[in-house]
């Protein structure tokens, strides 16, 4: 009904319609059948726009109302309420809802009005005439409390629906930043490994002036020894290009870790109280130096999340293995502390690094909790063109 409005106002109408057919039918062979067939279409009709256009099918039925009221009065009919009489009710409430209170009240105070001119006009001879007016203002009474109750629960529905649309906003903003700041960092280091090799260039170069004529191997090895650097730093070089870096930040200057440094990252995490196993395997010493740091730094996010949400008596395994043309890191953990649906909320920024490094090499990385408990990340880093 909400989203076709015109399709259920129109139901309404056409209940309002059965509702009346009665009455008419009584005043067929009595009164003029087709006046009063007119006017409770007049009176009717406008139902099927009180939400495409509230005020105007509001007033309509007013309208048509009224003159239902002086065609009663001239013809001498005073029946108490009549089906039709109800759209004026359903009308006050489509005021309230759709329109506002400052409108409604205007409306409110015609309908009273009127009324109050049906009561004396044509009830009164017939007698009880307080008690229809009574009636009559109890369901126009009726119909405004219910559109104010309705209507503040569209108000408090609309305004959890936006508060949701700007946590959405929100959340994904964070995300964007924790992007930026990620690669502003990936960045960061990468200009530090392309500085270390070019100053590695310039001393073999310098190396390699002095011995090309007293020691020529020396000399040739210095110049293989520039070749491949180079070629490392143009790879570097080309990572370093594809990602953000904030001028305005002061980069480190510390000499960057890699996979040589796994076994003090892991010394520091037991440090800390989470028991840790390294396994590593395969050729990782002669690994590039950014694709080195990118393992690291993979290894070193997994195990903050795990010491963040694992929960007491956790331990974790990490696994680093060189398979051919590819690295595979694989840390998984045994917590039981935080569910995993809190987790990709409050240590959304850590997962949203991991997969920067590995896309900035190239490579792919999952992360999910696993189906026995715990946490388990997986990545898979190419060699190839590093």
């Amino acid at each position: 009904m909400r989203g076709h409005p015109t399709f259920g106002d129109s139901l309404l109408a056409l209940f309002l319609v059965l509702l009346e057919l009665p009455i008419l039918i009584s005043h067929q062979f009595r009164e003029p059948f087709f006046v009063y067939a007119g006017i409770d279409v007049l009176v009717i009709a406008p139902i099927v726009l009180r939400r495409r256009n509230s005020l105007l099918s509001c007033y309509l039925v007013l309208g048509a109302g009224v003159l239902q009221l002086v065609v009663d009065g001239v013809l001498g009919t005073n029946d108490l309420l009549r089906a039709a009489d109800i759209a004026l009710g359903i009308s006050l409430y489509t005021m309230v809802v759709y329109v506002g209170r400052r409108q409604a009240a205007v409306y409110a105070l015609w309908l009273v009005l009127c009324t109050a001119m049906w009561s004396f006009w044509l009830v009164r001879p017939a007698g009880n005439w307080g008690i229809a007016g009574i009636a009559v203002l109890g369901l126009l009474a009726f119909c405004w409390v219910l559109g104010e109750f309705v209507g503040a629960r569209r108000a408090y529905q609309s305004e959890v629906e936006q508060r949701l649309r700007l946590l959405e906003n929100e959340r994904d903003q964070q995300a964007k930043i924790a992007v930026a700041e990620e690669r502003a960092r990936i960045a960061r280091e990468l200009h530090d490994v392309v500085a270390h090799a070019v100053s590695v260039m310039v001393v073999q170069a310098d190396g390699a002036t002095f011995a090309v004529h007293t020691n020529p191997e020396l000399a040739e090895r210095a110049v293989k020894t520039i070749s491949s650097t180079g070629r490392e730093a143009l790879t570097e070089l080309r990572r370093l290009l594809g990602v953000l870096r904030a001028d305005d930040s002061e980069s480190e200057r510390t000499p960057q870790p890699g996979t040589s440094s796994l076994n003090d990252l892991a010394d520091r995490v037991r440090l800390v109280g989470l028991p840790v196993r390294l396994k590593l395997k395969g050729e990782l010493d002669g690994l590039p130096a950014g694709i080195g740091l990118g393992i690291y730094r993979i290894v070193q996010e997994a195990l903050t999340n795990t010491l963040k949400h694992a929960g007491a008596g956790a331990s974790a395994i990490v696994r680093v293995s060189r398979i051919g043309d590819n690295i595979e890191l694989d840390i998984t953990d045994d917590g039981f502390g935080t569910p995993h649906e809190l987790v990709s909320i409050s240590g959304g920024n850590g997962l949203i690094g991991m997969r920067e490094r590995a896309n900035v090499f190239g490579g792919t990385l999952e992360a999910g909790p696993r189906p026995g408990g715990g946490w388990h990340v997986r990545a898979v880093l190419p060699i190839q063109g590093t």
